[in-house]
């Protein structure tokens, strides 16, 4: 029999090892089909799974009740032994990058040596982790041989099928988005495109190659970090002029082909990180990009870039601003999401924090335990007429119904409103208002 008709009649199983945003969903999909086996190394996580709590807020309501209730074939474990029992292993496990914003692999890596300590001879491997072209097949797959003594596209076949998940965003989901899909072989392409088949409505897509199917993944976040990083310098520029960008992009836009990017803060496990990877091949091949790294500093820059600027304003209004109290409103990565690694947000405090401010930071999405454990900072409450200015850096949904007498509230006049989004533009009359 083959392996697709044994996953299907359950006499093998599936392992998702990693289970993150992009592992947790698939994982959870799958088992609607297939016997699943969700394996993470960080056993709290685990253990919140198995009592139904899942930290992300990414999923569906009921859908981990589901899970628990028996409705799906899941098993979340952090046992090694366990994940031995799998036959097909996907691995969607996290690539960072360090504080010199090179590429951090070691998960990935730790996520081969597990897998390869597990493999048998005519088991799969599928990698979903965003990485540099040409990863899968120089880092993991001599790991996975190494550790199981069997050879890539003999012993067990491979593949990479590049996530698409996208934190936070309700209309384009695992089910309803193109995948990308590659392998070693045709064999190997046949069994996975039917694995993903069974939860990918939207089709899929074959690459010609796993480096192709690599670099496409990795050029999409690339490609709109440039052109975000291109309205930033636009915003910039405009700033100077005393335009207000939001209105240039407004009348902008009633060109047909004109492209909606807009200025603002790039964070976040993808887009503030994935040009990176690249980066870092460029280099491995003797080339400098310019444009990818011109784009990476303008979007790197803009939170010092913003504190500055509520700074200069919070002094034009005649305030010592080492006496100054500033709020931050938001510090995940992007709005209505928890997610805060790579928050850029925290650019803002530290600039603010190195002129002598005394800064809060809110949030209704955040877990604080987090924002202390990675940044050392206290989310807060905020105080009535209490600040010197108030900058909405995430525009999360409870923020949108946020008016002037609401931030009137807050301030004690004069004082600033820092719009980044430029969510309030054209209703502030008694603050200072300022937006990028």
């Amino acid at each position: 029999m083959g392996m697709y008709t044994d996953l299907l009649d359950k006499k093998r199983s599936i392992a998702v090892v990693g289970l993150g945003y992009v592992g947790l969903p698939l994982a959870l999909a799958l088992s609607a089909k297939v016997k699943v086996i969700g394996f993470d190394t960080n056993s709290e996580r685990v253990a919140d799974l198995r009592r139904g709590i899942d930290l992300t807020g990414e999923l569906e309501e009921g859908l981990l009740n589901e899970a628990l209730t028996g409705s799906r074939d899941i098993t979340f474990t952090s046992s090694k032994e366990t994940l031995k029992e799998a036959a097909f292993y996907i691995i969607a496990v996290p690539t960072p990058v360090d504080c010199y914003n090179q590429p951090q692999l070691d998960k990935l890596r730790d996520a081969s040596t597990l897998v390869g300590g597990a493999l048998c001879a005519g088991d799969y491997v599928v990698f979903e982790s965003t990485v540099f072209p040409g990863c899968t097949e120089e880092e993991c797959i001599p790991i996975l041989e190494i550790e199981s003594g069997l050879r890539g596209g003999r012993g067990f076949k491979y593949g990479y099928s590049p996530e698409r998940i996208n934190p936070g965003d309700k209309e384009h989901t695992l089910i309803n988005t193109v995948k990308i899909i590659s392998a070693c072989d045709e064999k190997a392409l046949s069994t996975i495109k039917k694995v993903y088949s069974l939860v990918v409505e939207a089709g899929l897509y074959h690459a010609p190659s796993i480096r192709v199917a690599e670099a496409a993944k990795i050029i999409e976040n690339t490609q709109r970090d440039v052109n975000i990083a291109l309205m930033n310098e636009l915003s910039i520029l405009f700033g100077r002029m005393g335009i207000n960008t939001y209105e240039v992009l407004q009348a902008a836009s009633t060109k047909w082909n004109f492209l909606p990017f807009t200025p603002g803060l790039v964070g976040g496990h993808c887009v503030g990180v994935d040009p990176y990877y690249l980066v870092y091949k460029a280099h491995e091949l003797n080339y400098h990009p310019r444009m990818i790294h011109s784009g990476r500093f303008v979007n790197d820059s803009m939170g010092g870039y913003i504190g500055k600027k509520v700074v200069k304003r919070i002094i034009a209004l005649g305030k010592n601003i080492s006496e100054s109290h500033v709020l931050v409103m938001g510090i995940t990565f992007k709005e209505n999401v928890s997610d805060v690694r790579n928050s850029k947000v925290v650019d803002i405090v530290k600039e603010l924090k190195d002129y002598g401010v005394t800064v809060d930071v809110t949030d209704p999405y955040a877990s604080a335990v987090e924002v202390q454990r990675i940044y050392k900072l206290h989310l807060t409450e905020p105080k009535e007429k209490c600040y010197d200015a108030v900058i909405v850096a995430v525009p999360h949904h409870p923020y949108l119904s946020f008016n002037e007498d609401d931030f009137l509230a807050l301030t004690c006049p004069p004082a600033v409103l820092a719009d980044v989004k430029g969510l309030y533009r054209g209703r502030i009359r008694e603050l200072e208002y300022w937006s990028l």
